[in-house]
């Protein structure tokens, strides 16, 4: 299985990425997939979840109306819009896949734990 994110830059405060990963080696549409993110000294955060068919998303709070994250099954790939950056936004992120399963909760689905395939990650850096 191989994981890689794209779409990472420098980007100023209010302004707008896109992150793209795609994915190969799995049934892409059979996968629960998520992003991540980390900065130096602390953990990885969960930023946004989305179910196999893209029927369902989560957010964490601090990206909550910020941040849209979607799904194309037919290409392999997920995405994760960032609007109205913030310097606190500033990260390594990380896409995430684990086979789908119910009833995953909200600490479960944004939790880094319950993934079994990484990338390598995309750096995001957002200037004042």
């Amino acid at each position: 299985v191989q994981v890689m994110e794209s779409g990472g830059g420098l980007v100023q405060a209010g302004g707008s990425l896109r992150l793209s990963c795609t994915a190969s080696g799995l049934i892409f549409e059979n996968y629960h997939l998520s992003w991540f993110r980390q900065s130096p000294g602390k953990e990885r955060e969960g930023v946004a979840c989305i179910d196999r068919r893209g029927s369902s998303t989560r957010y964490a709070d601090s990206v909550q109306g910020r941040f849209t994250i979607s799904r194309d099954n037919a290409k392999n790939t997920l995405y994760l819009q960032m609007d109205d950056l913030k310097p606190e936004d500033t990260a390594m992120y990380y896409c995430a896949a684990v086979l789908w399963t119910p009833f995953m909760t909200t600490a479960e689905a944004l939790g880094a734990s319950s993934y079994n395939y990484w990338g390598q990650g995309t750096q995001v850096t957002v200037s004042s």
